[in-house]
């Protein structure tokens, strides 16, 4: 694991602010909205047994059990309950780039609301959630468990940890989750997905374990506002270049990058049919997360 900074006294009791505020929050949305769209979205590993009864038309001739039919003159099937738990990953880029926030709120910000949401759920329906930190390396680890004070750590540590590397390698992290996960688990990974090589290691990582892609993005990051020479400080290598925003040409430039960057993202999750949502920092997330639980759901149905 790479090496975290800590934090000083007075952001640490701001961020245990926030910490609180984002619980009262996700708490009552988990609670009041998610929690019946997130046991209909995301389905349990498997089946274990439960009793015998008798055959009833319609039922499946595959579950008749034999032996049970043989001493009962009858037939017999076997039923199942659903193994309901599920081993949930939530996976948060925390590289430079996730610290940017135009307006009101840093991708960071949204992303730890996002994940109290989806910690809060998972726990209402009984399932373990763990946390995986990365930036340039996975910087924190914490295997799937339960509780309140488990789940409170992961929204604190997302909003707290601080790489001493802020560069971002997604690949590593598909790796790291491939190779520490043994069972197959639901992973929701959150990023804004700016970087270069990663396309096939998340499609690795979206065949062993269900994966769900959360990008989180500011609009200025898409869109190069005309606002003349501006000097831009790359936030993960500390490189800095004056850029002269009124050229329509350098805006056009950019704006080709950004689209054919999107594009060849989307290409990914339709090739490895990984459900994903696109969250604005000035845009209200929760319709998002409302349309891809309804969808999954339907699905499953």
């Amino acid at each position: 694991m790479a090496k975290v900074t800590t934090e000083d006294e007075s952001s640490i009791e701001e961020i245990m602010r926030k910490v609180h505020h984002l619980e009262v929050k996700a708490r009552r949305l988990s609670r009041e909205s998610f929690s019946g769209e997130y046991h209909a979205s995301f389905k349990g590993q498997g089946l274990d047994f439960e009793d015998f009864r008798e055959y009833q038309h319609g039922d499946e001739i595959r579950f008749i059990d034999w032996n049970v039919t043989a001493r009962m003159n009858a037939p017999f099937i076997r039923t199942f309950r659903e193994e309901r738990e599920l081993s949930v990953l939530i996976a948060v880029d925390i590289s430079g780039s996730f610290d940017y926030g135009s307006k009101h709120y840093s991708k960071r910000e949204i992303a730890a609301e996002i994940a109290a949401v989806l910690a809060f759920s998972a726990r209402h329906n009984g399932d373990k959630v763990g946390l995986l930190l990365f930036a340039k390396e996975p910087i924190l680890y914490l295997p799937p468990a339960k509780g309140s004070k488990h789940t409170l750590r992961m929204i604190r540590e997302i909003l707290a940890t601080t790489p001493e590397n802020k560069q971002t390698n997604l690949a590593g992290a598909c790796d790291f989750i491939n190779k520490t996960l043994k069972q197959k688990s639901l992973i929701f990974f959150i990023s804004d997905f700016i970087d270069n090589d990663f396309h096939k290691k998340l499609g690795a990582l979206s065949q062993k374990h269900e994966t769900i892609a959360l990008r989180v993005f500011d609009p200025f990051e898409e869109n190069l506002p005309n606002v003349g020479k501006v000097n831009l400080t790359d936030p993960e290598t500390g490189e800095q270049s004056i850029v002269n925003t009124a050229n329509s040409n350098v805006r056009m430039a950019y704006e080709k990058l950004t689209i054919r960057r999107l594009e060849a993202l989307q290409k990914t999750f339709t090739k490895y049919k990984i459900d994903h949502v696109n969250a604005a920092t000035d845009a209200d997330y929760l319709p998002l997360l409302h349309q891809l639980f309804k969808t999954r759901s339907s699905r499953h149905a």
